[in-house]
């Protein structure tokens, strides 16, 4: 029932951009808070950003200034935009429901130099 669908990873060089979308379904999207996670080899998942219901955005310290988490509730999407990407940022990127264990399948993200 509940579902989310990344899009928009891909191949990219060191100090480009990326815009991820991760559309949403099954669920009140509006009253949650929503997150971008990854998970690169051999690294543990980290927290890459949330965004709560109304607005107020976290980010992880690796990419604070770098990347922007925002909302659209009325296509219910939320959006991760990626800019001056380094090769660190490897990773496939996971799109959450915050307060519950609901995951989208990922998306690649490779930064190449």
């Amino acid at each position: 029932q509940v579902q989310l669908v990344e899009s928009g990873g891909g191949l990219v060089q060191a100090g480009g951009s990326l815009r991820l979308s991760c559309a949403a379904s099954g669920f009140i999207f509006s009253i949650n808070a929503m997150g971008w996670y990854r998970q690169a080899p051999g690294k543990q998942r980290e927290l890459v950003a949330t965004i709560s219901s109304t607005g107020i955005t976290n980010y992880g310290d690796s990419v604070r200034g770098r990347f922007t988490i925002s909302r659209d509730n009325a296509k219910k999407t939320v959006y991760l935009q990626m800019n001056s990407l380094k090769t660190e940022d490897t990773a496939v990127y996971y799109c959450k429901v915050v307060y519950v264990d609901y995951w989208g399948p990922g998306t690649q993200v490779t930064v190449s130099s």
